[in-house]
């Protein structure tokens, strides 16, 4: 399947579903069963900072940013819906709002060496080319500027709820696009390993920071098991993974040698 023809199978998918995401999946909240940021603190002072969202999403992750003192708020996203949803999120904020509807493996037109911290909240994993897409984000950054993102920890799709029981039912091994079953229409995710997402952001010069992948448990269990992200699933298996990298400061290095 084409590159161009997964992209279009995604927006049309994101255009026919984008209410039932409406504020899900939202800084401070990184993804489900995960730490948020409130107790992680990944990213710093962020009073006076530019800000890139890629995958901004309904905006709630850029009204965070916003509330929490950024000077500019910018965002990337490929769905008309969810764009217009986030113009209307952050009309309070519009003076400082600049967002752009594209898919994030081009640059719609964002400025290069501008932003202090871009980040991606459960995204990152729809780009249909990680090396273009991480190279992009790479060229958006200042030098020692900071790229956080979160997503779906790539073990878990791999296990199914059958029979009163987990199955891994995939390959953690084999990566390439495949039809999402959570969605349970024709959208397409790239499955990666956690390998592949670390090796991929050192082959676009970052440096990696931190790697998270520990789960947080409610007090009691109560839904049914074979919810997509269910309790008893996650007691087996991280939910999400989040990743903090530096893009290499070139000129700090040369005044150090």
């Amino acid at each position: 399947m084409k590159r161009t023809e997964i992209l279009r199978m995604n927006k049309e998918g994101w255009e026919k579903s984008a209410e039932r995401f409406y504020g899900r999946t939202a800084l401070p909240e990184y993804g489900p069963f995960s730490l948020s940021e409130e107790q992680l603190h990944l990213f710093g002072p962020i009073t006076g900072k530019k800000i890139l969202d890629i995958g901004c999403g309904s905006g709630h992750s850029l009204q965070y940013m916003g509330n929490g003192g950024a000077q500019e708020l910018w965002g990337v996203d490929l769905s008309t819906k969810q764009i217009e949803t986030a113009k209307k999120l952050l009309h309070s904020q519009e003076s400082k709002v600049t967002l752009f509807e594209s898919p994030m493996e081009e640059n719609p037109g964002l400025p290069l060496e501008y932003f202090d911290i871009v980040y991606s909240i459960y995204a990152l994993g729809w780009t249909v080319d990680l090396q273009k897409t991480l190279s992009h984000i790479h060229s958006y950054l200042k030098p020692g500027g900071i790229f956080i993102f979160s997503w779906e920890h790539p073990i878990h799709d791999r296990l199914t709820y059958e029979n009163s029981s987990f199955t891994l039912k995939k390959s953690y091994n084999i990566e390439g696009p495949e039809y999402n079953e959570a969605w349970h229409s024709n959208v397409v995710i790239h499955h990666r390993k956690l390998s592949t997402y670390i090796n991929t952001l050192i082959e676009a010069n970052f440096i990696i920071e931190k790697v998270i992948d520990d789960v947080v448990l409610p007090a009691t269990i109560t839904e049914d098991p074979s919810k997509w992200y269910s309790t008893q699933k996650a007691t087996l298996v991280p939910a999400t993974f989040i990743v903090k990298a530096t893009k290499r400061d070139i000129s700090h290095c040369l005044i150090n040698t």
